[in-house]
């Protein structure tokens, strides 16, 4: 029996900075068919540059993603990290405007994603094969701005307490903190190939219940 994979997100989801590699997607499903000892078909949805309020009318209404979350056993969604890079991006300026500014996007992207998940679960309903969802969270591509951290820890958390039994989320937040140099790419936005390894790393360890 073999399983579906879809994952949908952003440039981290695309593979941004991993050059040949594919980012963490096509690692994950590696790993995933090494544990489930099966194939598993696998479609990549993500979209450079994505926010939550373009990802929410795509779940809600795209025929396309809809119809690939609906087939999915396992689903995986990379979204937020564009809704506050442009604040954090002020923070680092120390502007004023960027302060207030990313507290409010943090409150939009709270409520689109919570309707994201929520429309993926409507989208499940009634299916008896199990699925699990798997959040990834953010990390602070700015780490000397002890305010960005604070929003993305915030924003992490959140993202926790969404979902039943089979959802979970990858915190990648410890594992990037104090090792931007070594994970993140040249831009120093994205992460390159270690960085995006150890993405699929922490969702591994999340493990596949109820698939196996």
């Amino acid at each position: 029996m073999g399983y579906y994979y879809t994952a949908i997100g952003d440039s981290l989801t695309k593979g941004a900075g991993a050059w040949l590699s594919g980012g963490f997607a096509p690692l994950y499903r590696q790993m995933a068919e090494e544990r489930l000892r099966t194939s598993v078909n696998y479609e990549n949805l993500g979209v450079n540059g994505l926010t939550s309020d373009k990802l929410l009318p795509m779940v809600r209404n795209n025929q396309f993603f809809r119809t690939a979350i609906n087939r999915a056993d396992i689903i995986t969604v990379s979204i937020g990290a564009n809704d506050l890079r442009p604040y954090a991006k002020a923070l680092t300026g120390r502007s004023g405007a960027g302060a207030s500014g990313i507290a409010q996007a943090l409150n939009r992207t709270k409520g689109n994603v919570r309707q994201i998940v929520y429309e993926m679960y409507r989208i499940k309903s009634g299916q008896r094969r199990p699925f699990i969802i798997r959040m990834v969270g953010v990390y602070n591509p700015f780490p000397s701005v002890r305010e960005v951290g604070v929003y993305a820890r915030q924003y992490n958390s959140f993202l926790s307490g969404l979902g039943g039994g089979n959802y979970r989320v990858a915190d990648i937040y410890p594992s990037f903190a104090g090792n931007e140099r070594e994970l993140l790419f040249l831009d120093g936005v994205h992460p390159n190939a270690r960085g995006y390894r150890m993405i699929a790393q922490e969702l591994h360890r999340l493990g596949y219940f109820p698939l196996r």
